[in-house]
């Protein structure tokens, strides 16, 4: 039993475990510190003299340094997008960012106007009627330059009863030429010359009579040969122009400026206007060109003023609005075919070349004549102004053979 068992037995005697603990031990086995043996660490015996080592500094495990972080790469700026709305990825985009696409458009742009104006005038001319010009038998030889002879036909064949009375033109089976001009090119001055509507010359079979009837008596061709017969100059080409023709080529380019010399007020041709400078419209053009009943100088102030409303046309015609306006290029070349009419073998070219040298005119003339009457030519001034048109040397016309009113200074 337990408690019949010795208190310091070992295993299996006295108290549980005791000898553990060292219950039971002599007083040789007992620790000399006090200590329990087994609370006591074992020494191993130590040889004598020995001492034991220093100790050795415990050297810190070194780390190697880490290589620097790389520096952090920037993010890119995104490129500015296209605004809201549009598409930046669209063809027309690209296309726009590159020059090359401006300078292409701009000369695509250049080349179709070249294109439209050019042929313009050869398109809307080419209906344009031409008429037979030349005289049979003898004609003057060829001359240098160029030599155009323009007439103003007074018919009202082409034109509507609304247009004949807008433009108080009267009798629709006129067929005169009222207005006669020379027109000379070359290497001198141009030079428009106007033969007075009342010049008395010799028709041949008709007998004589005034410039003005040969035309509806024998025709172009008849005209053509009093002119060559009286002046010794060769006629190269023809262009006549309709009365409307005046009206509609002045409204085509918006209407022309004159100075007028004195007022006018002419119901017969149709103007009444102040004295001083001014803008007429079509209608009003053909009327100052045509009046000659209350002018001092009768058909004299006349001619001077269709040269007038000749050169304003021509200024118009050459301005770069008219050019660059292609409404405005179109309705002056759409008014050429219906009131123009061109001489046989004139070409589109020809045709042109006559616009042009219409306004480079530097001379402007009446033919040199005896009185107010306008019905005899002043020969000696008018030999001269021959001979100079003949010779193609128009830097030698002088003052007195060239005069507005064909009066001698």
């Amino acid at each position: 039993m337990a408690g019949d068992r010795p208190a310091n037995g070992g295993p299996g005697e006295g108290t549980p475990f005791g000898w553990l603990y060292g219950k039971g031990r002599s007083d040789d086995e007992q620790p000399q510190d006090g200590a329990e043996v087994t609370e006591r660490i074992p020494v191993q015996p130590r040889p004598d003299g020995y001492r034991p080592p220093e100790p050795t500094a415990v050297r810190p495990a070194v780390t190697p340094p880490r290589p620097p972080a790389p520096a952090p790469t920037p993010a890119p700026t995104p490129a500015p997008g296209p605004p809201p709305g549009r598409s930046g990825d669209g063809f027309w985009s690209r296309r726009l960012r590159r020059p090359r696409f401006y300078i292409r458009t701009v000369l695509l742009v250049i080349l179709l106007f070249v294109v439209y104006t050019v042929a313009v005038p050869f398109v809307t001319w080419s209906s344009s009627d031409q008429v037979a010009f030349e005289p049979d038998g003898s004609r003057p030889a060829e001359q240098d330059g160029t030599t155009y002879l323009l007439v103003g036909s007074d018919s009202r064949a082409d034109l509507s009863a609304e247009e004949r009375r807008r433009l108080t033109t009267g009798n629709p089976a006129s067929e005169l030429t009222d207005t006669i001009m020379l027109l000379h090119t070359g290497d001198g001055p141009n030079v428009l010359l106007s033969i007075p509507r009342d010049t008395v010359t010799d028709s041949g079979a008709y007998g004589v009579t005034k410039i003005n009837a040969a035309y509806a008596r024998g025709g172009v061709p008849l005209l053509t040969q009093i002119i060559e017969d009286e002046t010794g100059i060769r006629v190269d080409k023809y262009v006549e122009i309709g009365l409307g023709g005046v009206a509609d080529v002045v409204d085509a380019v918006g209407g022309i400026e004159v100075n007028a010399k004195e007022r006018l007020n002419d119901k017969f041709a149709g103007i009444n206007i102040k004295k001083g400078r001014q803008t007429l419209d079509g209608a009003q053009a053909l009327g100052y060109s045509r009046s000659r009943k209350f002018s001092q100088f009768g058909d004299l102030e006349r001619v001077r003023r269709q040269r007038e409303v000749v050169a304003a046309i021509g200024d118009k015609v050459l301005s770069p609005w008219t050019v660059l306006n292609p409404v405005r290029w179109w309705k002056l070349n759409k008014a050429v075919p219906r009131f123009f009419v061109f001489g046989e073998g004139t070409s589109k070219v020809d045709a042109s070349r006559w616009a042009l040298s219409m306004s480079r005119v530097q001379l402007t003339c009446t033919m040199p004549v005896t009185d107010t009457s306008a019905n005899f030519w002043d020969l000696d001034r008018a030999g001269p102004l021959f001979e100079a048109i003949i010779e193609d040397r128009t830097d030698d016309i002088t003052k007195n053979q060239c005069t507005g009113n064909g009066i001698a200074r």
